[in-house]
């Protein structure tokens, strides 16, 4: 794999939450080594304007000097935003570089959001991406739906981060045995990301017969790695029990996998998943 198939991918708007995604994806490509690239994606069916009205545009040459119009002053919309997008991913792209991370490169594009990503995820290694974007202020989802829409687009582990950045010390995976947390389990113990952090290894839910063979499966994978770990089964709802070992024992990066086999999937990602995620309120690397 080339350091350009390797990099990390960091998804900004033009909000203050940018800057949080910043800080995140310059500590994750920091600690794995790894290119960053900051991607801002033009929209490029922006919601109408609601100012003008061309309903009385009537004559022999106004549906062609409407279309004209229209056609001008969209291309000056798209001007005005890449320049104000390059300057904003300049700063993003300096804040990063202060941080250690290197190299760092900046990008536009034009196009749907999920879209894009999912074109560019043969040359990422990583995904980071704001919990909540630019319409966080106008609106009460404590889950911005482009997350949920992007998580089910994409084949690559995605970090769906917090409001404020806070270097994570204390590691939680979600577990339950399943093909993807044990994927997850592997990933972890590989991966320099997570070098040197306590991890806790949590399987909730119904109880299962297997339970302790697979908890005991992970913390071995984990310590054989050189992790300390603490490996729990705490049976109940997934939501309840994980969100209060994230409280109880100070956990700041919550692993887990965003399963898609709800019946909805097609609207977004698997329920459980979203609810999880909605209960942590930590950074959040959901496995694909």
């Amino acid at each position: 794999m080339t350091q350009q198939d390797n990099k990390v991918l960091a998804c900004v708007d033009l909000s203050p939450y940018a800057e949080h995604v910043a800080d995140y994806a310059a500590w994750a490509a920091e600690r794995m080594a790894a290119p960053l690239e900051f991607l801002h994606v033009i929209d490029r069916h922006p919601a109408l304007q609601g100012s003008q009205d061309h309903s009385g545009a009537i004559g022999a040459n106004a549906e062609e000097t409407l279309l004209k119009n229209l056609s001008e002053q969209d291309a000056a919309r798209t001007r005005a935003e890449r320049e104000q997008a390059r300057s904003f991913l300049q700063g993003l792209r300096e804040r990063a570089l202060a941080t250690g991370a290197s190299p760092v490169d900046t990008r536009q594009r034009h196009g749907d959001l999920a879209e894009t990503l999912s074109e560019q995820q043969d040359g990422v290694r990583l995904f980071v991406l704001g919990r909540r974007g630019a319409s966080a202020s106008t609106t009460q989802r404590d889950l911005g739906r482009h997350v949920e829409w992007t998580v089910r687009s994409l084949q690559r582990p995605i970090l769906a981060v917090t409001d404020r950045f806070k270097a994570p010390e204390r590691v939680l995976i979600a577990f339950d045995g399943s093909a993807i947390t044990r994927k997850g389990v592997e990933m972890v113990a590989a991966s320099p990301l997570f070098k040197g952090l306590p991890v806790h290894v949590l399987m909730s839910g119904k109880p299962s017969g297997d339970g302790p063979k697979q908890i005991e499966w992970a913390r071995q994978t984990l310590e054989q790695a050189g992790f300390g770990v603490v490996a729990d089964i705490e049976p109940g709802d997934p939501e309840t029990v994980i969100g209060h070992a994230i409280q109880k024992m100070g956990v700041d990066l919550l692993v887990m996998g965003a399963y898609t086999h709800s019946p909805l999937r097609k609207l977004f990602m698997g329920s459980k998943t979203t609810e999880l995620l909605r209960a942590a309120r930590v950074p959040t690397l959901l496995l694909r």
